[in-house]
């Protein structure tokens, strides 16, 4: 659907992923001329690589309070006018075939190619227009609107959307570009950062747990401060990954320490005297390796230097076991970055934008939508919706 150069649109979208699509299509649908570039040769690849190829596109659970910004209320506007249900009902539409997952999560049955081929026809029956490996060299603006100078030409809109993200997953060609023509007109960013990724140890306890790399459990619960999540968590060559630790990551700084659970829903002191006076020859190793993996099991009984059988352990030992199980303390040394971060926590500060439109308050016609904006969402098709909500409203409004 590459167009040939236009010298003027109505609008023009910086970022061809889904919020820039969804804002093309709403623009579109009301009659305006839409031309949606972006510098990568094909459009939506966060879609495309999403969810195991199979995009989790939303969250049924979704509501403001799975999402961090600086202003927890910004996303309340956007995320009530286009909602999750909204999105299943364009998805159904198109005949696309979906499952829940856990805890809310949809995902296509078949491939997320799907989502992009359905966001691709409806902009070209919105009539929106789309340039693919074409990048913006400067942008200019006047009363009238701006200039945008591509490399293909120099284009003119009275409104311009940026919607090119953050910089996670660089491989992928995520820039800091929207932060930059954030700065240009003189808006504020909240310093970005990796979210959703992976922690990272230092040397010492990377050295006693790296034996412990692809052990999982199925279900810990890791908390920071007053915020928890449970979910499944895995060792890595690095650190800690999975789930649990994905969500929690967005809360996290370096310096800042994390508890875990590693059986949350098991009363390990009362299970350790029972075995203790039902089997006081078992290991304590042994014991655990009923609750947790048996490797992990072992570990967690080496970092407490307890040996020998459950006879031989007083209840203040086995509470310090017990706490080592469900109160696992750890500082980590750092995160994966953003090479396997998901999303960019921070962006463009919401003070500076309207959240009925997502326009900057203070330079008219200018807008930004998506992971750009200072609003990220918990693991779980969350960060999509904010896409489909923002770039919804935005195209009402451009």
């Amino acid at each position: 659907m590459t167009s040939a150069r236009q010298s003027a649109v109505d609008v023009l979208v910086v970022g061809a992923g889904a919020a820039g699509m969804m804002c093309a299509i709403e623009a579109g649908r009301r009659g305006r001329s839409v031309l949606v570039v972006d510098h990568a040769d094909a459009p939506g690849e966060k879609i495309r690589i999403s969810g195991g190829g199979r995009c989790n596109f939303t969250n049924l659970h979704c509501s403001p309070k799975a999402f961090l910004s600086r202003n927890p209320h910004f996303a309340r506007s956007a995320l009530a006018r286009y909602s999750q249900h909204d999105f299943i009902e364009l998805v159904d539409r198109h005949g696309i075939a979906w499952h829940e997952k856990t805890l809310g999560q949809l995902f296509c049955d078949g491939s997320a190619r799907q989502i992009i081929a359905m966001l691709l026809a409806e902009m070209e029956r919105a009539g929106a227009r789309l340039d693919l490996s074409t990048s913006v060299d400067a942008i200019d603006r006047d009363e009238a609107g701006f200039t945008v100078r591509l490399s293909t030409g120099p284009v003119r809109c009275q409104s311009l959307v940026i919607a090119t993200g953050g910089k996670s997953i660089p491989k992928m060609g995520a820039t800091g570009f929207g932060y930059q023509v954030a700065e240009r007109f003189g808006l504020a960013v909240v310093a970005p950062r990796p979210g959703l990724v992976p922690l990272t140890f230092g040397p010492d306890l990377l050295e006693r747990l790296t034996p412990l790399a692809g052990v999982s459990v199925e279900t810990a619960e890791v908390a920071h401060g007053r915020t928890r999540f449970r979910e499944g968590l895995l060792f890595t060559h690095r650190g800690l990954s999975g789930p649990s630790i994905l969500q929690i990551s967005s809360c996290w700084h370096e310096g800042e320490e994390v508890v875990v659970a590693l059986a949350p829903d098991v009363d390990v002191i009362g299970r350790l005297k029972a075995a203790r006076s039902a089997h006081g020859r078992q290991s304590v190793a042994a014991m655990l390796a009923t609750l947790l993996p048996r490797r992990l099991a072992q570990a967690v009984c080496d970092m407490e230097a307890i040996g020998g059988n459950l006879a031989d352990c007083s209840d203040r030992v086995l509470e310090r076991v017990a706490l080592a199980v469900n109160g696992w303390r750890i500082r980590p040394e750092g995160s994966e970055g953003y090479r396997t971060a998901e999303v960019t926590l921070g962006g463009v500060d919401t003070a500076g934008l309207d959240q009925k439109t997502m326009a900057a308050r203070s330079v008219p016609g200018l807008h930004f939508i998506g992971e750009v904006v200072d609003v990220t969402g918990w693991l779980g098709g969350y960060n999509f919706q904010w896409a489909w909500s923002s770039g919804w409203v935005a195209g009402q409004a451009v």
